[in-house]
């Protein structure tokens, strides 16, 4: 594992952090030692990601597949916490603004994914074929963004709350789901198109 893969699952650990932490604060779950977050899950994302860089010294996508698990999880806590900003700023956490919400808050994480995958996980660093690369990174995320925004608007607004679950939780509920299965879309579609060698 060389060092600039340290160095970019500790930043995207980071990054996770701190959308959390406003997740979390957004959701009424403050504590006093909420700032360990920024310590522990850089941590824990280095130990995950040698983990699956010894596993892929036996199954070679293990390792790629790990540092794009680390990047959708940056991107889902991306994601999560500009929608979770969206609704602090505005009170609004359902209809056609939480589809809204959820449509500009996919599109930021979107970008960040962009970069990092291409940089990072996918190591596709040349610049000759960018246009035709973000068009097809771009149609490939419009179907992830059809996917996520859908799956999650159905939770939200035809589901509705369940168990007792508040609006807040349940909007977050609904994010949630629409981002793990876009996750396998996207990886299979930046991988075998978008980055392909």
């Amino acid at each position: 594992m060389r060092k600039s893969d340290i160095l970019a699952v500790l930043i995207l650990g980071e990054i996770v952090a701190i959308f959390l932490i406003f997740v979390l604060k957004n959701l009424g779950y403050f504590f006093n030692y909420l700032w360990l977050l920024l310590i522990v899950l850089p941590i824990l994302a280095l130990i995950a990601i040698f983990i699956l860089y010894v596993l892929g010294k036996k199954i070679p996508v293990a390792f790629q597949f790990g540092k794009f698990v680390s990047v959708g999880l940056a991107n889902t806590a991306v994601d999560f916490g500009v929608l979770n900003l969206l609704i602090f700023l505005t009170g609004m956490t359902f209809g056609i603004y939480y589809a809204v919400f959820k449509g500009i808050s996919f599109i930021i994480a979107s970008t960040h994914s962009y970069l990092w995958n291409k940089f990072w996980t996918f190591q596709k660093k040349e610049a000759g074929q960018v246009g035709k690369e973000l068009s097809q990174f771009f149609a490939v995320s419009l179907i992830g963004l059809a996917i996520n925004v859908g799956i999650a608007s159905l939770i939200v607004n035809l589901i509705g709350p369940q168990w007792g679950v508040s609006l807040k939780i349940w909007a977050n509920v609904g994010a949630a789901v629409g981002s793990i299965v876009g996750l396998a879309w996207n990886f299979l579609g930046y991988k075998f198109i978008v980055f392909k060698k």
